[in-house]
């Protein structure tokens, strides 16, 4: 096994954007692919360490970048101004995810006809509207993702299948909301799975989040846990 990865430019609109992505040259031939959403503070080594996991696995992983080349948050507050303009404008996020699906498309170890993707936090958001918008994929998995829908539907079908993980605990994601994202999903007749972990509250993924005050808190165990339900569907929506 040998993993490569690397960064590849690519562009929505007049915005320069930088994915990185990983795959496995030992394997011949294209290969079922994972699109990875990373959290509001931008594309960073906890998305790139997810598309070398996922490509020791035997996928081929792109971590998008949704704020432009080398544009990372420092703080909570610089965070939350990166990713405002999103959630007030979703078909600005839809069309950014739009483009960094067809960059992910152009790559040639790619199975065009096996694409998921994933997103943590504010790309559990991204994730879930790459499929409201109707994307040709197969499936979204969203790690303790924001689940507010969109003021404007689109009048696609949703295609893929929906997986979303999510802390029963979480403060940015209370239980009204839990209930209107499940409400969504059955209106539009989407074959989807909720998996709510008891105990548990925001960025529950990601080793670094460590401040009960804001409601991030790691969980190893609840970690591993999403992690083997994400294969589980994964396995299921590739067969």
């Amino acid at each position: 096994m040998a993993i490569v990865s690397n960064t590849i430019n690519y562009l929505e609109g007049e915005t320069l954007l930088e994915g990185f992505f990983a795959y496995d040259d030992s394997i011949q031939g294209q290969r079922p692919a994972v699109l990875i959403a990373h959290a509001w503070g931008g594309r960073d080594e906890f998305v790139n360490e997810k598309a070398k996991q996922l490509a020791e696995l035997g996928y081929v992983a792109f971590a998008l970048d949704m704020y432009g080349s080398g544009v990372l948050g420092a703080s909570p507050e610089e965070n939350g101004q990166l990713m405002q303009p999103f959630m007030d404008d979703r078909l600005l996020l839809q069309q950014r995810m739009m483009a960094a699906l067809l960059a992910f498309r152009l790559l040639p170890w790619v199975d065009d006809k096996k694409i998921a993707a994933i997103g943590y936090c504010f790309g559990g958001l991204c994730a879930l509207d790459l499929a409201r918008m109707g994307a040709d994929i197969k499936g979204v998995v969203s790690f303790h993702g924001l689940l507010h829908a969109p003021e404007t539907c689109s009048d696609k079908p949703v295609l893929a299948k929906v997986l979303a993980l999510h802390g029963h605990d979480d403060p940015m994601v209370p239980p009204e909301l839990v209930s209107q994202f499940s409400a969504e999903m059955t209106t539009l007749k989407v074959d989807w799975q909720l998996h709510s972990y008891g105990h548990t509250v925001h960025a529950f993924t990601n080793p670094v989040a460590n401040n009960p005050d804001f409601g991030t808190v790691y969980d190893e165990k609840v970690a591993q846990r999403a992690w083997q339900s994400m294969l589980n569907f994964f396995a299921e929506i590739f067969a």
